[in-house]
C-alpha cells in the first residue's frame, strides 16, 4: 500500500505511516491504505491488536493540502474515520512526533495513546478557515470538558505531549527512545487477553456515544463542505500557496 507499511507479528498489525519527507500528511491513497488496514483486523480473528505509528519525526500533519484542494471532498478521507470510529479491534497509538489535524483527531478513536516527549500537537483547523472532524467537537469536550476543548480547538495553538497527557488525549509520555517498546509492550499485554472479551469491552466502553459521534461526523462533514466552497478558505489558501513559493 503506497506510503503505509503493515506488518503481522504475534496477533498484532502495525500500521506505519511511511512519509516521513512530508510529515506523514495524508494523501487519498494513504486514507485507502488506512482503512483497508482497519477493515482486514476487523475480519481476521487472528489479529487482536492494532498498533499505528509514523516515520521520521512526525506521527501525521495531516491532509496533504495539495492533494485536499485537488480532491476537497474526497470519499477516501471520510471513509477512513468512519472505519477507524467503528473499528472493533483494539488500537494503540505511538504518537513519535507531529501531530496535526486529522493526525490529531483521529487519536480520539485510539483505545491506548503513547507519545514521546517532544511530540507537539495542533489541531490546526481554525486558522485554514476549516472545522474540526472526525466527530471530535463531540469527543473533546467529553473528554476534558468545554472550556479546555474551546481554547484547544479554537486558538489553535500548539501543545505538549504532557498537556496531551494531562487533557486525556494521551495515556503516558515517554522518553523518545522508550516510546515504541512502551507501545509495544502494551499492545503484547492487549493481545494476551481473551479475544473476544476484548472487542466486546471495547464495544461497551464506545456503546454509549458511538450514535451521538456518527451524527457528529456527518455533520461536520456537511459543514466542512460548505466552508470548502467559502470565499474566506480560497483566500486562505491561496496565501498558504503563495507564501510556499516564496
Amino acid at each position: 500500500m503506497t506510503n503505509i507499511t503493515t506488518t503481522l507479528t504475534n496477533h498484532i498489525l502495525r500500521i506505519q505511516l511511511n512519509r516521513p519527507e512530508k510529515k506523514n500528511a495524508l494523501t487519498p491513497a494513504m486514507y485507502d491504505g488506512l482503512r483497508e488496514a482497519i477493515e482486514r483486523a476487523n475480519d481476521d480473528q487472528d489479529i487482536r491488536v492494532i498498533t499505528i505509528t509514523g516515520s521520521g519525526d512526525s506521527f501525521c500533519a495531516g491532509n496533504d493540502l495539495n492533494s485536499f484542494l485537488k480532491e476537497p471532498g474526497s470519499e477516501s478521507a471520510a471513509r477512513f474515520i468512519k472505519a477507524i470510529a467503528t473499528a472493533e479491534t483494539p488500537i494503540v497509538a505511538a504518537v513519535n512526533g507531529v501531530a496535526v489535524g486529522v493526525g490529531l483527531t483521529i487519536l480520539l478513536h485510539c483505545d491506548l495513546v503513547y507519545a514521546a516527549a517532544g511530540a507537539k500537537f495542533n489541531f490546526a483547523f481554525i486558522d485554514l478557515g476549516l472545522l474540526p472532524e472526525a466527530g471530535s467537537t463531540y469527543l473533546l469536550p467529553r473528554i476534558m470538558g468545554t472550556s479546555r476543548a474551546a481554547e484547544l480547538l479554537m486558538l489553535g495553538e500548539t501543545f505538549t505531549a504532557e498537556k496531551a497527557q494531562t487533557c486525556g488525549i494521551v495515556n503516558q509520555v515517554a522518553a523518545a527512545e522508550e516510546l515504541e517498546a512502551l507501545a509495544q509492550a502494551k499492545a503484547e499485554q492487549l493481545a494476551s487477553k481473551p479475544p473476544e472479551a476484548l472487542r466486546g469491552t471495547k464495544m461497551l466502553l464506545r456503546r454509549g456515544s458511538a450514535q451521538a459521534v456518527q451524527e457528529a461526523m456527518e455533520l461536520e462533514l456537511s459543514m466542512i463542505g460548505e466552508r470548502l466552497a467559502s470565499d474566506e478558505v480560497r483566500g486562505i489558501m491561496q496565501a498558504f500557496f503563495a507564501r510556499r513559493q516564496i
